[in-house]
């Protein structure tokens, strides 16, 4: 009995195996592929600055405001929270046996932790776009 015990346990394996040898092969047999099949040029025109088609003008590094970063994250924070509230309908739009009371709750601490931190950046002036 023992023996067919350790003989699933290893055969229950094999998949994550599977997935392991794949996920490490991919990335670097892709990466192999464009190589080999891409065109290469080796003409100045390709390491010019592309401005949609307009000649450029000026140096290609300038220095961005430190603000638009902020504002990025920021975006990202909120759209990532945001994103949390699709499954939990899914999850609680039906016969799902868990109570509705609780369900609400959740999601109201949820959407309040979501406005504290709306409002905390309002108060630190982070959304303003210019400052005085």
């Amino acid at each position: 009995m023992s023996g067919i015990v350790d003989s699933n346990i290893v055969y229950s394996y094999i998949p994550v195996a599977v997935f392991l040898v794949v996920s490490l092969l991919m990335p670097p047999m892709t990466m192999l592929i464009v190589k080999l099949l891409s065109p290469r040029s080796k003409g100045a025109e390709k390491y010019s600055t592309y401005e949609s088609g307009s000649v450029p003008t000026g140096p290609a590094r300038i220095q961005f405001n430190v603000e638009y970063y902020l504002y990025a994250i920021a975006f990202v924070l909120f759209d990532i929270e945001v994103l949390f509230l699709y499954p939990w309908a899914m999850i609680y739009r039906g016969n799902t046996g868990v109570d509705t009371t609780v369900a609400v709750v959740e999601m109201l601490v949820f959407i309040f932790v979501l406005l504290f931190g709306y409002a905390f950046l309002w108060k630190k002036g982070a959304l303003r776009w210019l400052k005085n």
